[in-house]
């Protein structure tokens, strides 16, 4: 990956409209900012080269050195990325309650973690009705209060970053698949600072399959339902296709083809739905409500989910085979639209002049465009 400066980071992601607001580039200097769901560049800067750019999940993503950092060697494009286990979980009666949007997984592992002084800070997501806003958390007793999912975009890494200002040394993050990538690249030290030292001691990763433009969301939900509290948003299993808006007094259905002109165009390139690069990944569970699909990725992981099981924090089963294919199945739809849409766009190992947005081996590029939604189609 060649690092440029925030002025490139401008002309090719915010300019482009590939922007996923994940905050990777908030809180390092001045220039850049987020406001209502949107991040700009408020002051230019003449910079060659500069840690928002290298961070970026939108400029050059090398998912061979990405999987080579893991110990992993060449990118497989495996559906699934790699795991060790995979298990259906939920929140044990150790782990602080909370409205869990399904088992309370994230949750539990957060306040287990910080419990035991795995991570000294929590970099979590909360909501100002609508709005995502970042958070820093360090007291067990406040991870359930960000429990929930959000569909819309969040700057969450603006709080990593705020931590490490902040001289926070082991913090656990929380995120979607483009943060969690954002943390990978991060921790490939992309400037080769000669005192460099990671500060994120565990990653947990949320499924994710796009995210919604807040701005746009906010004014949605204000049209359709004016004048009305939205307390909670989520999206049943498929065959749904609805999106379920809970006010104070009612629930109302709205079809997914009501909110997809809302989808951020950065998604469409995003080839991972399960968070490859975290410790452990978590998403609903479509065959049982009130349970999480959790996938052991790593061995830190691995410990984190046996020793929260042992003291009660966590509740784990085998996943059925139905439901790893299931997942399988989703994830490689995913990963064939985004690489097939690379591909068509020439952001992809391009030999243009200009950018790619990723770049992968040939064997893997290959297996993961063949097939229905590919570029081989």
């Amino acid at each position: 990956m060649q690092v440029l400066g925030p002025g490139d980071l401008h002309r090719e992601v915010l300019e482009t409209g590939l922007c996923v607001g994940c905050g990777a580039c908030i809180h390092l200097c001045p220039y850049f900012h987020t406001w209502q769901g949107k991040t700009a560049m408020v002051f230019s800067c003449n910079r060659q080269k500069g840690r928002c750019h290298a961070f970026c999940p939108k400029t050059e993503v090398d998912l061979d050195a990405l999987s080579r950092l893991a110990g992993l060697g060449e990118y497989s494009g495996d559906p699934l990325g790699a795991y060790q286990q995979i298990f259906a979980a939920r929140a044990g009666d150790a782990a602080v309650r909370g409205d869990f949007q399904d088992g309370g997984t994230v949750s539990a592992l957060i306040g287990y973690a910080l419990e035991t002084g795995r991570i000294d800070a929590a970099v979590l997501t909360g909501k100002k009705g609508l709005m995502p806003e970042p958070a820093l958390v360090t007291r067990v007793r406040d991870v359930a209060g960000y429990a929930g999912s959000g569909y819309a975009a969040a700057p969450t890494l603006a709080a990593l970053n705020q931590g490490v200002n902040q001289g926070y040394q082991q913090m656990g993050v929380v995120g979607t698949p483009c943060q969690m990538t954002a943390v990978a690249l991060m921790r490939e030290n992309p400037m080769a600072d000669e005192n460099f030292s990671d500060p994120v001691a565990l990653t947990i990763g949320l499924f994710c399959t796009w995210a919604l433009d807040a701005r746009g969301l906010m004014a949605f939900m204000e049209k359709r339902l004016p004048g009305e509290e939205i307390r909670k948003i989520r999206i049943p299993p498929p065959p749904a296709e609805i999106l379920v808006a809970e006010t104070r007094n009612h629930a109302v259905e709205i079809a997914l083809d009501e909110i997809r002109d809302l989808v951020l165009q950065g998604c469409g390139l995003c080839p991972d739905m399960t968070a490859e690069w975290a410790d452990v990944s978590v998403g609903a569970m479509e065959q049982n409500p009130g349970y999480n699909t959790l996938v052991v990725r790593t061995e830190k992981g691995r410990q984190l989910t046996a020793d929260a099981a042992a003291a009660g924090y966590l509740e784990v089963w085998d996943l059925p085979q139905s439901g790893r294919g299931c997942l399988e199945r989703a994830a490689a739809v995913k990963k064939r639209r985004a690489f097939g849409r690379a591909v068509e766009t020439g952001r992809v190992n391009s030999e243009k002049i200009g950018p790619a947005v990723l770049r992968v081996n040939a064997r893997a590029l290959e297996k993961m465009t063949a097939g229905p939604g590919g570029a081989h189609e």
